[in-house]
C-alpha cells in the first residue's frame, strides 16, 4: 500500500512540476517582450528577448506589423552569449501612422522557432519635415550624398527620395496615377545590401507590403525595376547600408556597427520572408 502511495505521490509531484515549470511560451524556443504595453509618437520601443538554444552565427529576425498587416520594420539582431537580444524602434514615421495594436514576430533560425508579442500605438500626429530632394526628369538627389540616383518611371511621378538610417533604407515617394513601374539606378555609395563581402538581396515594400522586383548590378551601381499599382504612394528599399543624413564620421561608425551584425548573420538575412 505504501509503495502505491509513494508512486502516486511521485507522479503527482511530476505532473505538478510540469504545470509550473517556467516555459518559453507555446513557441518554446524564444521569449520576447516590450518595455511598455503602449507607446506615443516619438517614444522608443524597446524589444528584448531570450532564446532557449544558442546557434552560433545565427541572428534573430524581427518583424513589426501594423494593424492592417503591413510591414513597418524588418530587422536582424545578434544573439549574445547570454542568449539575449534586443532592438529599438522609434514609434511613428511613414509606415507607422495608424492607431491600434502592432504585432512583433520573432524568428530564430527556422519558422518552427517563432514567437509573437504586441503593443498599442496611439497614432501619428507629427508630419515629417525632411529636406526635399531635387528631382529632374532623369535623376534625383538624396540627402547626405553627392551621388545622384538615375530613374525612369511610367504610370506616375517620382516626388522625392529620402534615407532612413535607422532602417538602412531609402523611402521613395511617388504619385501613381495608373499601374506602372519605376527603374532606379542606385549608386552603391547611397544604398547597398551585402553579406560576407558579396551582394545580398534588397527587401522592397510598396505601402508596407513586400513585392518582387528585377535587378541588375555593376561594381558601382544596382539597378532595380519595381512594378507598382495605381494609387501607390511609398516604396521602401531596405539594404544593409544607406548614406546617413548626419555626416561622414557618423557614416563610419554606422558602417562598423553594420559590418559587425553582418559578420554573424551567415546566409540567413530575412530568411523568414517567403519569396515566390
Amino acid at each position: 500500500m505504501k509503495a502505491h502511495l509513494s508512486v502516486f505521490a511521485l507522479t503527482a509531484i511530476l505532473v505538478a512540476s510540469i504545470g509550473i515549470t517556467p516555459a518559453f511560451g507555446q513557441q518554446s524556443s524564444i521569449v520576447v517582450t516590450t518595455d511598455k504595453s503602449s507607446y506615443s509618437e516619438g517614444e522608443t520601443i524597446l524589444v528584448t528577448g531570450e532564446v532557449r538554444d544558442l546557434y552560433s552565427g545565427t541572428p534573430v529576425s524581427i518583424i513589426i506589423k501594423a494593424p492592417n498587416g503591413n510591414i513597418v520594420r524588418v530587422a536582424q539582431e545578434t544573439v549574445g552569449a547570454d542568449k539575449k537580444f534586443s532592438m529599438e524602434h522609434t514609434a511613428g514615421g511613414g509606415l507607422m501612422k495608424t492607431e491600434g495594436i502592432y504585432l512583433i514576430t520573432v524568428t530564430y533560425g527556422t519558422v518552427n522557432r517563432t514567437t509573437e508579442t504586441s503593443f498599442e500605438f496611439g497614432g501619428s500626429t507629427i508630419i515629417p519635415t525632411k529636406e526635399p530632394s531635387t528631382v529632374t526628369d532623369t535623376t534625383v538627389s538624396v540627402q547626405g550624398s553627392n551621388d545622384l540616383i538615375g530613374y525612369e518611371i511610367t504610370g506616375g511621378k517620382l516626388l522625392g527620395i529620402s534615407p532612413d538610417v535607422e532602417a538602412n533604407s531609402l523611402i521613395i515617394s511617388i504619385d501613381a496615377t495608373s499601374n506602372g513601374s519605376l527603374t532606379l539606378t542606385i549608386p552603391r555609395s547611397v544604398l547597398d545590401a551585402t553579406i560576407n563581402g558579396g551582394d545580398d538581396d534588397f527587401f522592397v515594400l510598396i505601402d508596407g507590403e513586400e513585392v518582387e522586383f528585377d535587378e541588375t548590378t555593376t561594381s558601382t551601381d544596382r539597378t532595380l525595376t519595381i512594378a507598382f499599382p495605381v494609387g501607390a504612394e511609398e516604396i521602401e528599399i531596405i539594404g544593409t547600408f544607406v548614406v546617413p543624413e548626419f555626416g561622414t564620421i557618423a557614416a563610419m561608425i554606422l558602417a562598423v556597427a553594420i559590418i559587425s551584425i553582418i559578420a554573424v548573420s551567415a546566409k540567413s538575412r530575412l530568411s523568414i520572408i517567403p519569396r515566390y
